[in-house]
């Protein structure tokens, strides 16, 4: 095997390897090297990995793993991360909007020293499901209103709820949100291909602030998820016809290191 280049980033606790695979040289099919490189006991530990490739629509194209290897919907930590991988590579600018290419679409970035602002796809329903409110903000995510977050056993409670019948075959990502404070919603998040409880969720803090709005009968359109690994902004506006558009995620995305695999 030749060595890869890798780079270790995170935001608020979500962490991720980032190669610059415009050569194409990365194998992105080879899921059980990804799965190895993002192990974290023999690997270099993340939950998940991406790609920064060529794009014809914007500056750069955006491919996301999780970290069981399997290619995955869109990351909104992780788009904020490649954001930031942009800019320190000078393939994107920085104080200044650019778009890049993703799963879901087209999205616009801002990077402004280790604040990334990322816009998000326009939410076009969100449902009553059982115990809680479906939404696909470039993910889907199943969003339960509780009284405290951290008296909830996230991996028994999230397992339960990512493989429920009612979202097979896919499954969901779960998110457990408390009641707003002052703007303030305290959330913590089972995902998916992670397959247990992440410090952070870009598409699960969308998701929950929309909910939150929701359930509260739309008393507000601006968030501040405080998340186990720190906080992040949403804000969104919501159309008389019940679509969320223009939805905003801003946080921190940091470099850690990087080194050879």
């Amino acid at each position: 095997m030749k060595d890869i280049k890798f780079f270790k980033y995170h935001g608020t606790g979500n962490d991720f390897v980032l190669i610059d695979n415009r050569d194409e040289k990365f194998n992105g099919s080879d899921y059980k090297l990804i799965e190895s490189i993002c192990h974290r006991r023999f690997g270099v530990g993340a939950d998940g990995l991406m790609l920064l490739e060529e794009s014809d629509k914007g500056l750069f194209a955006m491919r996301y793993f999780n970290s069981d290897g399997k290619e995955a919907t869109m990351c909104g930590n992780g788009g904020r991360c490649i954001a930031a991988f942009a800019a320190d590579l000078g393939v994107a600018p920085r104080r200044q909007y650019f778009s890049f290419e993703a799963v879901d679409g087209m999205h616009e970035a801002l990077v402004d020293d280790q604040l990334v602002t990322l816009k998000m796809t326009d939410v076009h329903e969100v449902k009553k499901e059982m115990d809680g409110w479906f939404l696909d903000t470039g993910s889907p995510h199943f969003v339960i209103m509780v009284d405290d977050p951290y008296a909830i056993d996230v991996f028994r409670e999230g397992r339960h709820w990512r493989n429920h019948a009612c979202f097979a075959p896919e499954g969901v990502n779960v998110n457990f949100v408390g009641r707003p404070q002052n703007g303030e919603v305290v959330m913590r998040t089972y995902e998916r291909g992670v397959e247990d409880e992440t410090w952070s969720c870009g598409t699960g803090a969308v998701a929950s602030a929309i909910a939150t709005h929701v359930n509260s009968n739309g008393t507000s359109d601006s968030f501040v998820m405080k998340v186990p690994g720190g906080e992040l902004k949403v804000s969104f506006v919501c159309r008389e016809d019940g679509v969320f558009e223009n939805i905003w995620l801003k946080g921190p995305a940091q470099f850690v290191f990087e080194g050879t695999w």
